[in-house]
């Protein structure tokens, strides 16, 4: 069990935290679920924002501002739609999961909330999901120069139960 990560039951837009992460699309240019709801909360400036990015690869992540968000950050992780296995979605998940900690720890943030990514639409099943998403942040967290909390901002109750079984392991 890592200390330094936490995990509740909650509205990741409320979180007051350095960075927030959004489980976005490739465009960065909102869309349904937890990518939605945060440009919603943020306001139309996050929008303005993300069109300057160019999009987003999947497995990778980018930061902006958090506009009307009581958080510093964004930070945009596009995780991988699942498509049965065998299309490398395993590790596009988890490396989603580490760009996103990479830009944190390098922009010396201290405190991070991850949604669920890839869960919902995207269909990536919530028991793998988990367990890629709790070893890959203890793995780097073992490393992070400024990360010290970790908090996983859970919206349902089932994938709570999966959270909290995985950060028992």
């Amino acid at each position: 069990m890592n200390p330094k990560i936490e995990i509740i039951d909650g509205d990741i837009t409320r979180l007051e935290v350095d960075a927030i992460v959004n489980a976005a699309n490739t465009t960065l240019l909102g869309g349904g679920g937890v990518d939605g709801a945060i440009h919603r909360a943020a306001g139309p400036g996050l929008l303005e924002e993300c069109r300057t990015l160019g999009g987003c690869l999947t497995g990778n992540a980018k930061i902006t501002s958090a506009y009307n968000l009581p958080s510093k950050f964004i930070i945009h992780a596009v995780g991988p739609v699942w498509k049965g296995g065998k299309k490398n979605e395993e590790k596009l998940l988890a490396d989603a999961y580490r760009h996103a900690l990479w830009i944190a720890d390098n922009t010396k943030l201290r405190s991070i909330a991850f949604p669920n990514i890839s869960t919902g639409v995207y269909g990536f099943p919530k028991e793998l999901a988990a367990g890629i998403a709790i070893s890959t942040a203890s793995a780097f967290l073992k490393t992070a120069k400024h990360v010290e909390r970790l908090i996983f901002c859970i919206f349902d109750h089932e994938n709570e139960q999966i959270y909290r079984q995985h950060l028992m392991q």
